[in-house]
């Protein structure tokens, strides 16, 4: 049985430079805080664990010493959390993806200079990164999650719509054309296109790798939109496409009469999480 880790999967840049960074932290110091789980996946974050790295939530954010430092992950923060760390005493160590940062800075633009904007963005409710987005427009933004929850939009006012960076590409396309068709003045909707382009072009790659094989094992936290995406991708291509957090997931029965095992993952998932994986296939067929 053949066995192969898609090169394409694994971290995205923005991820992989926030774990760098809170290693060399690490390296330096006894402990250092993460604002929410620097990755959504179990493993790395009971790695990153283990070597001091300490989780906490924003209410933490109250009671910490001054002087405290607080690593802030790739998905990005509210302008609240910063002038509530400059109140507290708190040392941030910003790891914000620059893709986000720059939508970050984007939205505020369009926010600031625009009286009443009705600023749209398609994402992921409760999603850490559309929190930090949303936080741009005071708590303004209208957030979407589907072409149908499009019509909820004025469309007799101007609209400016934008995407958190890790959605798909296809789905920001059909919302913009829903939204030009509904309004009342075409000149009057502004679109961006924000989608991180390492991220959105991990689907038509994960697709035809799923094609290649004749099992799938998608290796994913179960915490990650991302991985959820394409998870559902591999899925579609491959109905013998099965997810697991870790390798002690994967059962022997899925395997029967395969010739071929492609291990993929998530843009949240570490590759030495897939090379294990790979690990226990190997000695499976040894």
């Amino acid at each position: 049985m053949h066995i192969e880790i898609d090169e394409s999967s694994g971290f995205c840049f923005g991820v992989t430079t926030a774990i760098r960074k809170a290693e060399e932290e690490l390296a330096q110091s006894a402990a250092l805080c993460c604002l929410g789980d620097i990755v959504h996946n179990g493993s790395e974050c009971e790695r990153l664990r283990k070597a001091g790295l300490q989780t906490i939530d924003h209410e933490a954010l109250n009671h910490l010493p001054q002087g405290t430092k607080v690593l802030l992950r790739a998905h990005g923060e509210p302008p609240a959390t910063y002038e509530l760390a400059r109140e507290r005493g708190i040392c941030i160590i910003d790891a914000t993806c620059p893709v986000v940062l720059q939508l970050q800075r984007r939205i505020k633009k369009v926010y600031t200079e625009n009286p009443h904007p009705q600023i749209v963005i398609y994402g992921k409710r409760g999603h850490a990164e559309v929190l930090g987005l949303v936080g741009q427009t005071n708590g303004e933004a209208l957030v979407i999650e589907s072409v149908e929850e499009a019509a909820q939009i004025d469309f007799s006012r101007p609209v400016a719509l934008f995407s958190q960076t890790t959605k798909p590409l296809e789905v920001f396309r059909q919302i913009v054309d829903y939204i030009t068709a509904h309004m009342e003045r075409v000149e009057d909707f502004r679109y961006f296109d924000t989608i991180c382009r390492q991220v959105a072009n991990r689907l038509p790659n994960i697709r035809a790798f799923a094609s290649r094989h004749d099992v799938i094992v998608f290796v994913c936290g179960l915490k990650s939109s991302n991985g959820r995406v394409l998870h559902e991708a591999c899925r579609k291509v491959n109905p013998r496409t099965y997810l697991v957090d870790t390798p002690e997931a994967i059962r022997p029965e899925w395997f029967e009469g395969a010739r071929s095992v492609g291990i993929c993952g998530a843009t949240s998932t570490p590759k030495w999480l897939m090379e294990r994986c790979a690990e226990v296939l190997k000695g499976a067929r040894d």
